[in-house]
C-alpha cells in the first residue's frame, strides 16, 4: 500500500518541523542543487498518488514577514523553464484554515546562498529564494506536486542577523502547521477524509506535537 503523500525536506530541522501524520512518508534530500538532482533521481521511483517539497525559505518581496508561508505557484531556476503548480490553490486553502499567512506566487531556485542585495535584484521575479526545489520537482514524474517553503530571513536581513534566532523559531512553528495542511491536501487530491484536524490560530496551550524539535529521526535519501 502506498503512501498518500511524499514530502521531500533539504535539511534535517525542516523534515523534523514537518512532523509525522498518517499516510505521510517525510524524506531529508540535503541541501543544493547537487544533492536535490541526486534525491529526485531516487524519489521519483516512491510509490506515492502525490509529492511535495517543503522547507525554509529567505525572503525577496519586501511584504514577507518571517513564518509567512509561500505557496508557490510556479518555480524559477536560471536552467530550466518556469514550472507550473496547478494544485496550490487547493493547498493555499488548507494551509489558511490552519491560521497561516499564506502567499500564493512564484518561488525561484538558486545555486548559491544569496544576500539582500543580490536578492533585492530579483524583485518581481519571485516571492521567495531557496536553493533545492526547481531541481527537487523533478521527481514529480508527473504526479501532483506541491511546493511549500517558509520565510526565516526577510528580505534586507541577512542570515547572520542577531534576530535570525526568533525569525528561525516562528519559521519552524509555521513550518510544523503546513505538515498537517499538506497530509490533508494529499488525501483531498484522493478524495478521501483526513485525519489531520486543523488547528485553530489561537490555540490554547502547547503539547509535544507543538515543539519541532522533539519528533523523531526522518529517513534520508541522500547522505550528509
Amino acid at each position: 500500500m502506498s503512501d498518500a503523500l511524499v514530502v521531500l525536506a533539504p535539511l534535517r530541522i525542516e523534515a523534523l518541523a514537518l512532523g509525522h501524520h498518517d499516510g505521510v512518508r517525510v524524506l531529508r534530500t540535503g541541501m543544493g542543487p547537487v544533492r536535490s538532482r541526486a534525491a529526485a533521481q531516487r524519489a521519483r521511483a516512491l510509490d506515492s498518488p502525490a509529492l511535495a517539497i517543503a522547507g525554509l525559505c529567505a525572503g525577496i518581496a519586501p511584504a514577507l514577514r518571517a513564518g509567512d508561508v509561500v505557496c508557490a505557484s510556479e518555480l524559477r531556476c536560471e536552467d530550466a523553464d518556469p514550472l507550473a503548480l496547478p494544485a496550490s490553490t487547493l493547498l493555499a486553502a488548507e494551509l489558511r484554515r490552519r491560521g497561516l499567512r499564506v502567499h500564493v506566487g512564484a518561488l525561484a531556485s538558486s545555486t548559491q546562498i544569496e544576500g539582500p542585495a543580490a536578492r533585492r535584484l530579483r524583485q518581481g521575479e519571485a516571492l521567495a529564494l531557496d536553493m533545492e526545489s526547481a531541481w527537487l520537482a523533478q521527481a514529480a514524474g508527473g504526479r501532483p506536486l506541491a511546493v511549500v517553503r517558509v520565510v526565516v530571513d526577510i528580505a534586507g536581513r541577512r542570515l547572520a542577523d542577531p534576530r535570525i534566532a526568533l525569525a528561525g523559531l516562528a519559521a519552524l512553528r509555521s513550518l510544523h502547521r503546513s505538515g498537517g495542511a499538506l497530509a490533508a491536501w494529499a488525501y483531498a487530491l484522493k478524495g478521501e477524509p483526513s485525519a489531520v484536524s486543523p488547528t485553530p490560530a489561537n490555540a490554547a496551550g502547547r503539547t509535544a506535537a507543538d515543539d519541532p524539535l522533539r519528533f523523531d529521526s526522518p529517513r534520508e535519501l541522500t547522505p550528509g
